[in-house]
């Protein structure tokens, strides 16, 4: 099918383009970082696209700006370390799969050490010229209040307007959350397991918790530390829903000496190997199956995260903990996605609607365009008729959206981190090499794989 296309550029030529071979057109909605980049990629295969974007009409609470990928936050995409930093090697997956977020980045970027920090007008004016300058895309200023009949890929971040979300709770039979209360995680590598002792409360388990104990000395030592330290900015846009659902830990700790003891911290029903009951004790959870990350139970805070790691660091178990997330409490519209999308961020329900960016359950600017570019591509292979391609967890891009699908009881958004990717085969002490091999072995993974894309999809 051939079709006419007014282009945005300076000429304004009108440009005559091949659309996809079956004249079908992919809805995007949300031109945030994940919409841009999924619009992106879908639009240099030769697919067809219509992003919506309710702005300028219609701004959500954290947006100002009319351009396109907005940084509200911060100007920082954080680690450009390919090779020592999880987020870092995830942006360089993406760079071997064209990103456009990532190629923005890097022409936009400012000095800011190991990280990789933007002039952020610079960065959306970059994304907003590739977008309406491409022949493929045509940008609509609306709102869309329902998901999208046929193939459609939804990226409305987690302020999701209302009728949208209602539309999704409704036909998704309310798997959706409206606030993010996540405990921080650690790594199980930096637990002192000499200062823990593994049982469930009043035995009722398979020793399903790892538990630190703490003396009296060092539990009050903790609460005061608690209480003195420095909370995150909470913006007027969270207050609403956060703390309705969840009372931060250091909330709890103002109510007396004693509330955590009675609370998160509690040793009711629970005994070391020599039969003793802990003043107070901190359990951990495992947060995946291969028990490489554990997740402080109950430790949902509004702390900063230096804060986080220098308080939560007092806990004797904890004192060389290597946090892979820190404790968040926001506004934070996102699916409960195992129960609803497959790995590929489809629907289980309609294998053409697929989601996309924080809404799905990562977590962060890098993660949710990844999270749109994955989108994308599995996008394109469906709709071309293709076959898939598998990613797994030798990937960041592939751990992540098996985070999304993975069954658990208690999901809860994800971001880049060492943790989540499969261990090496052969243990390496050494942290520097071993990190160098995971990246090592995740680069060589997406190269293969983006061979495979570009087979099944051309360019």
């Amino acid at each position: 099918m051939r079709v006419l296309i007014q282009t945005k550029g300076s000429a304004g030529a009108r440009l005559e383009m091949e659309r996809a071979e079956n004249g079908q057109t992919v809805t995007v909605v949300g031109a945030g970082l994940a919409g841009c980049e999924a619009a992106y990629f879908l639009a240099e295969h030769g697919i067809a696209v219509r992003l919506y974007e309710s702005k300028p009409k219609k701004f959500t609470p954290a947006h100002s700006d009319a351009r396109l990928a907005e940084l509200v936050c911060s100007n920082s995409l954080k680690s450009n370390d390919a090779y020592g930093n999880a987020c870092g090697l995830l942006k360089e997956e993406m760079r071997l799969l064209g990103s456009l977020i990532l190629r923005a980045a890097d022409a936009t970027k400012v000095p800011a050490g190991g990280a990789l920090a933007v002039d952020r007008a610079a960065f959306s004016e970059f994304i907003t010229q590739a977008i309406e300058r491409h022949p493929n895309i045509e940008r609509i200023c609306a709102e869309v209040e329902q998901i999208p009949h046929g193939y459609a890929i939804v990226a409305t971040g987690p302020l999701t307007l209302d009728a949208l979300a209602a539309d999704i709770a409704a036909k998704l039979g309310g798997n959706l959350f409206f606030y993010d209360a996540a405990a921080p995680i650690v790594s199980a590598q930096s637990i002192d397991r000499s200062k823990t002792f593994v049982a469930d409360r009043y035995g009722k388990g398979e020793g399903d918790y790892l538990n630190c104990p703490l003396t009296r000395e060092e539990y009050e030592a903790f609460v005061r530390a608690l209480v003195g330290a420095e909370r995150a900015l909470v913006h007027e846009f969270d207050r609403r829903d956060v703390f309705e659902g969840c009372m931060p830990v250091e909330i709890m700790a103002e109510r007396g000496a004693d509330t955590l003891r009675f609370g998160m911290l509690k040793p009711v029903g629970l005994y070391d190997e020599q039969g003793r009951r802990p003043y107070a004790v901190l359990q951990l959870r495992k947060e995946n199956a291969a028990g490489t990350a554990y997740n402080l139970v109950g430790f949902q805070t509004n702390l900063k995260f230096s804060e986080q790691k220098r308080v939560f660091s007092m806990i004797p178990a904890l004192r060389e903990a290597e946090f892979l997330r820190y404790g968040v409490m926001h506004r934070n519209t996102f699916l409960n996605s195992p129960r609803v999308l497959c790995s590929d961020y489809s629907l289980k329900t309609d294998g053409t609607v697929f989601f996309a960016g924080q809404m799905t359950g990562v977590e962060g600017y890098v993660e949710s365009a990844d999270s749109g570019l994955l989108a994308a591509i599995a996008c394109a292979l469906r709709l071309r008729g293709k076959p898939p391609v598998v990613w797994d967890d030798t990937t960041v891009s592939g751990a992540l959206s098996l985070h999304v699908a993975a069954e658990t009881a208690d999901f809860q958004p994800m971001n880049a981190n060492y943790g989540i990717l499969r261990p090496l085969q052969e243990p390496v002490r050494d942290k520097a090499l071993k990190k160098r091999l995971l990246a090592e072995r995740a680069l060589e993974r997406v190269r293969a794989l983006r061979a495979t894309i570009e087979d099944r999809l051309g360019r």
